[in-house]
């Protein structure tokens, strides 16, 4: 990475290397896809403040989350109405997120909260920007690429 907020590209399942830390503190964007493999994922998030990731589950896809910067407030349960498990987190906490269970963090700092997340499987289309989470919600061309593997899907739940 030559410039100090220069996007990572995803180059698909072929190796990779890139200061993680450091890409996901320059990314701006909702949501961008930095590599996808065949059985996961890496994407960077920003989340600005007062915003939320979204209340989602994922039936078949296991997620690893990390704060780089800013603080915010995890929720999961086994329900979108039951979210029974509550943890403020911040710069340097990871969230571990099992497939099926609902979950959404919100930023609850003054600056933006930047993540890293790890899809297991892919979950995302390659190389995608998504620069809000309105655009991400209206996004109909966001499937993982034909060549991750991928289970019998059971489509995703939002809140």
């Amino acid at each position: 990475m030559s410039g100090a907020a220069e996007r990572i590209k995803d180059i698909g399942p072929q190796p990779q290397s890139f200061d993680i830390e450091r890409a996901t503190k320059d990314n701006a964007n909702y949501r961008s896809v930095a590599w996808s493999g065949r059985y996961l994922q890496v994407t960077l998030m920003s989340i600005p403040v007062g915003g939320d990731i979204g209340l989602e589950a994922h039936p078949e896809t296991d997620q690893f989350l990390r704060l780089d910067a800013g603080s915010g407030r995890v929720q999961m349960g086994p329900a979108k109405d039951q979210l029974t498990f509550e943890k403020e987190v911040a710069d340097g906490w990871c969230v571990l997120v099992p497939a099926g269970t609902w979950h959404n963090i919100t930023n609850i700092g003054a600056t933006p909260m930047q993540v890293y997340a790890i899809y297991a499987p892919a979950h995302h289309k390659p190389d995608k920007v998504q620069a809000t989470i309105a655009v991400a919600e209206a996004d109909k061309d966001d499937e993982p690429a034909a060549w991750s593997v991928q289970p019998i899907h059971a489509p995703d739940k939002h809140g």
